[in-house]
């Protein structure tokens, strides 16, 4: 049996980084984790082939090598995998979906043969007994949640490694918060389930044990959903990275009352962990209520966010505008919270009511949903349903957002605060000395000559040279994030 694992292409947002790619020779930002995984779950005598369309293009040969094509997305790649569907279709191949797109939205993808949702530990083997059978469904689904301490290792085989700026685990599934918005916990449930440690250590062994160095991220629902299985994971880790001289720098996602777990983030220093994804959302309490997302409220929000980056924690972040409660205010309030924060990787987006969420139910129910499949982006200016605000001037407070926190002035002003509060007590991840002159030449060229901010980037190098000599180099990648995030915006706003 013959298949091929097709990896739709993303677009240009936010968080792909296509255009910071370029300054250290990589096509892509992370691997399609879940098909790997889905490989690992095939019969070893399969031949499987996978074909990332974010790093490679895909051929007609590649799809009349195959006997079923295996599509796996999320939301925000909908356009790439209509095309590849009638694609394959075309060539009369066997097209069998499943991932988060295919799970909540398999009804808009009628030419699909075969549809594997869930978590695959589940309905994969019921698939391959019907297929084996020739009994086979078109659909297989399942509400239960498997034990992920069986889940088999990523077929690391099938990637090539040097189109990635980083790798990818998971650790757990699951989130105990219950946030309108999210979707999490339609997918993995309120329950986080976690690997255990020697699990762990074992898929750590197989990305370093094929030459892996450098970033890798843990692509938890939230890191810290189950505190105490993680601490002992965590032990593990740092014991494991100090044998190996700490091959890689870890990121992850968490909720933000990781700032007030002071061993958490210690030994999350010690398994060398130097960033964290948070769901800020808005600094508005009352919005956080209405959105049921109680684990932000009753906090002084900017403390927490300081608390963590002195712990060696650069925290990146998530903003929401669209809750029913903003006002006119609620703009430069987001604003304001960005820039004290020192949080530069902002993330701002407009609220989206993804299917099956409680927010899609209840904007459903009363009449407010315009567009039943969302875009999946929430950095197009594009909206599913009705906001209570005037739907003009949330967009326009939206653009006065972006045009503000991604001015140079403040970008650059937001790095100092940064670097001013910052405390790194991780090992720097490994970049090979080509990539670093890579780097250096393309941040000097095309941020130090060409850019706008050219002065603004001049006067930051100077300051962190003066104040924080140490982190010259957290300034100069923070500044190619910033020339992404500046393109971005700019594309958006032509639009």
């Amino acid at each position: 049996m013959k298949v091929l694992l097709v990896y739709p292409e993303f677009p240009v947002t936010f968080w792909s980084f296509k255009h910071a790619l370029g300054f250290v020779g990589k096509k892509v930002a992370l691997p399609p984790l879940g098909l790997l995984t889905v490989s690992s779950m095939l019969p070893s005598d399969w031949e499987k082939k996978l074909v990332d369309l974010n790093a490679v293009r895909l051929k007609d040969a590649d799809i009349l090598w195959a006997d079923y094509v295996f599509i796996s997305a999320m939301i925000a790649q909908k356009e790439s995998v209509r095309d590849v569907i009638a694609r394959v279709k075309s060539l009369n191949k066997f097209v069998v979906a499943g991932g988060p797109l295919f799970t909540t939205g398999w009804k808009e993808f009628n030419d699909v043969d075969c549809f594997v949702l869930n978590e695959g530990e589940v309905t994969i083997p019921l698939f391959l007994s019907d297929l084996e059978n020739g009994t086979l469904q078109r659909i297989y689904s399942t509400t239960e949640k498997p034990d992920i301490t069986k889940t088999p290792l990523p077929d690391w085989s099938l990637l090539t490694m040097s189109h990635y700026a980083s790798m990818a685990v998971q650790i757990s599934r699951g989130c105990p918060w219950n946030c309108e918005f999210c979707d999490i916990i339609i997918m993995n449930g309120r329950i986080p389930r976690v690997k255990d440690p020697c699990q762990v250590l074992s898929e750590f062994d197989a990305l370093y044990n094929i030459g892996w160095r450098g970033s890798v991220f843990v692509v938890d629902d939230n890191f810290i959903g189950n505190k105490v299985k993680v601490k002992c994971i965590l032990i593990a880790i740092g014991e494991w990275m100090v044998k190996r001289k700490y091959p890689f720098a870890l990121y992850t996602e968490a909720s933000i009352n990781l700032a007030d777990e002071e061993e958490l983030m210690i030994l999350m220093r010690r398994a060398n962990f130097n960033t964290v994804f948070v769901g800020i959302e808005t600094p508005e309490e009352e919005a956080l209520k209405s959105c049921g997302k109680m684990q932000n409220t009753n906090k002084d929000l900017v403390d927490k966010v300081k608390i963590l980056q002195k712990n060696g924690l650069e925290v990146q972040a998530g903003f929401i505008v669209g809750f029913d409660t903003d006002t006119m205010k609620t703009f430069d309030a987001i604003i304001r919270f960005i820039q004290k924060s020192g949080i530069v990787t902002a993330m701002v987006g407009l609220l989206q009511a993804l299917p099956g969420t409680p927010l899609f139910k209840r904007l459903q129910d009363a009449g407010r949903i315009i567009v039943t499949p969302s875009s999946g982006n929430n950095t197009d200016f594009s909206m599913n349903f009705i906001p209570l605000m005037n739907q003009n001037s949330l967009i326009n407070g939206y653009k006065k957002i972006l045009g503000s926190i991604y001015s140079p002035l403040n970008f650059y002003k937001r790095i100092k605060t940064f670097l001013a509060q910052y405390h790194r007590f991780s090992k720097r991840p490994y970049i090979s000395l080509t990539q670093q002159f890579r780097a250096l030449s393309y941040v000097v060229w095309k941020i130090g000559v060409a850019s706008k901010g050219r002065w603004q980037f001049w006067k930051l190098c100077i300051w962190t040279l003066l104040r924080r000599p140490k982190l010259l180099p957290e300034a100069i990648t923070l500044t190619i994030f910033g020339f992404h995030y500046f393109k971005v915006m700019v594309d958006n706003f032509k639009k």
